[in-house]
């Protein structure tokens, strides 16, 4: 059983949560955001809390309703305060522009890349070299993320490229003669 799974997930206020079958919606001052989850949780509101359990007694359904609660816990959280992830890009003649809903990024190739940026997450600058992807759906905030970072990952020799903030880039010392 899982332990995370057996904890209800506190619906604060000001946050609506309607249950149809798989199908979990939750409502909050930041937006809306909607799931479907496999048949394997059932899900319950009662008294300002929503309760996750396996639908049956399966391996598959014990080991999956602890995900469904993580991820209702987090579209609780997202519609009341929402996700924010920082990037920075390091490197000589690296940076970003916004325009609209496409990031233009220049990272060193002989081509910009244009970024559009998803429904859902905004990006705001500071300065040409600190991003930062906000919005309510921990996912597809992770994901926007990712799939910048993907374009030049921060490399060990100069620690050139694009980086989460906070995030560790092991160092190798380069050559010696």
């Amino acid at each position: 059983m899982s332990r995370i799974g057996k904890l209800p997930v506190a619906i604060p206020a000001g946050v609506k949560v309607a249950v149809d079958g798989n199908t979990v919606k939750v409502e909050g001052p930041k937006g809306k955001l909607e799931k479907t989850f496999n048949a394997a949780a059932s899900f319950v509101v009662e008294d300002n809390e929503i309760k996750v359990s396996p639908a049956d007694s399966t391996r598959f359904a014990n080991s999956m309703y602890g995900t469904a609660r993580s991820i209702v816990a987090n579209m609780v959280q997202g519609v009341v305060e929402g996700y924010s992830k920082d990037l920075e890009i390091n490197g000589v003649g690296f940076g970003a522009n916004l325009k609209g809903k496409v990031l233009n990024l220049k990272l060193g190739f002989s081509h910009d890349i244009d970024y559009e940026v998803p429904e859902g997450v905004t990006i705001t600058m500071d300065g040409s070299t600190k991003l930062k992807v906000s919005g309510i759906d921990k996912h597809m905030v992770g994901q926007a993320a990712a799939s910048i970072k993907k374009f030049a990952p921060a490399e060990p020799y100069k620690g050139k490229g694009v980086r989460i903030v906070g995030e560790h880039v092991i160092r190798k010392e380069g050559k010696s003669v």
